[in-house]
């Protein structure tokens, strides 16, 4: 019991007992609609993003493949059925510890730059998510540099096209 109690004060969960595993499922289910939600924003959910987003779910909660398609399903319906992603941010912040909602907050941009760009909506999306989950703008951006380090992204104009690498980035 102490230990439980514990893992709830250090924003940890444990996933033994049946409270617990509900509760576990519902954390998996709000990071997986907000990372729907990022890749829903630039009006296309492509099988790029949606593999991403497989994989992220998959390493981070360590997810058979059919387990990661079930809940992809379920977040999808609670993403579509959701007005804004305040209720997923809550129940995140309440219930990961700082370290892990920084990461979360990578997965995102991971997700954001999955199509090779950012887009301006997908951008703001982030900045109100980070702030929602008490990411620090610095711990944002750093996560966002490591992501386009490994990927190699670049950012889309507001327009949503790249940029003319011609005429300079803008």
């Amino acid at each position: 019991m102490l230990e439980l109690i514990k893992g709830i004060l250090n924003g940890r969960l444990r996933s033994d007992g049946p409270v617990a595993g509900r509760e576990l499922d519902g954390l998996h289910q709000a990071v997986a609609a907000l990372l729907i939600e990022a890749a829903r924003l630039d009006g296309r959910f492509g099988a790029e993003e949606r593999s991403r987003i497989a994989a992220l779910l998959s390493r981070r909660f360590s997810l058979s493949g059919d387990q990661v398609g079930a809940l992809i399903e379920t977040a999808t319906r609670k993403s579509e059925e959701s007005v804004d992603s305040y209720a997923f941010t809550q129940r995140i912040s309440r219930r990961f510890d700082h370290e892990d909602r920084v990461g979360i907050v990578e997965m995102l941009w991971e997700v954001a730059y999955a199509d090779g760009a950012l887009h301006a909506y997908e951008g703001n999306l982030l900045r109100r998510v980070a702030g929602l989950l008490y990411v620090t703008d610095q711990e944002s951006g750093a996560a966002r540099k490591r992501v386009v380090d490994r990927n190699g992204a670049k950012r889309k104009r507001d327009d949503g096209r790249l940029p003319d690498p011609a005429a300079g980035a803008k």
